[in-house]
């Protein structure tokens, strides 16, 4: 039968759980129960095993649980009497055929193994140049910091400068009768002679 690359649906894979449940049941075999689903639906026992172990298995635990129960109980003769029918025969293909399942799986884990060590390694590289981005920027901030300081004087300076013109200090020429005090403000003032 063809394999179908399409993805499951939600009555497949109810389907699925309540075939698989009920071979557990009846004390029949997993395997058993993928070959009955694969007739079904048109799929290989292989994928029905595969999406059984990788997808909904965890889903059903307690019903898992609950079946086992009552299969020991049918079998101990506690519950109500039930003929089990014998587990249909295991084939060499059916084995092959669940074997490629396994192997799908591993194949998949695997790759899923390689794709999160490239991953944390990326996360790795990432995570050393946000450090040393940071580092960079905050060294920026120290030099804007600096520079904003420079230009404050800078400025300071030139309003020193500004009023010194405006005194005619600089236009003039020195000749040792002027004298200058400094302000409580930092400014120089002339004084009168």
């Amino acid at each position: 039968m063809a394999r179908r690359q399409d993805g499951w649906t939600a009555e497949e894979d109810l389907l699925l759980a309540e075939i698989t449940l009920r071979h557990i049941r009846e004390g029949s075999t997993q395997l058993a129960a993928f070959e009955e689903v694969a007739r079904r639906i048109g799929r290989t026992a292989a994928a029905c095993g595969f999406r059984w172990n990788s997808h909904l298995r965890k889903k059903y635990q307690v019903a898992i649980q609950l079946a086992k129960s009552q299969r020991k109980r049918d079998m101990s003769g506690n519950g109500p009497k039930k003929t089990v029918q014998p587990a249909e025969e295991i084939g060499l293909s059916d084995v092959i055929r669940y074997l490629q399942g396994l192997h799908e799986k591993m194949v998949f884990h695997q790759n899923l193994e390689k794709e999160y060590e490239v991953l944390k390694e990326c996360y790795e590289t990432l995570k050393k140049e946000h450090e040393t981005l940071k580092r960079e920027y905050q060294q920026l901030m120290e030099e804007m910091r600096e520079l904003k300081e420079a230009t404050e004087d800078v400025q300071k300076l030139g309003e020193i400068m500004k009023r010194a013109r405006e005194l005619h200090l600089l236009e003039e020429p020195y000749n040792g009768a002027v004298t200058f005090v400094m302000e409580s403000n930092g400014n120089l003032e002339r004084m009168k002679t």
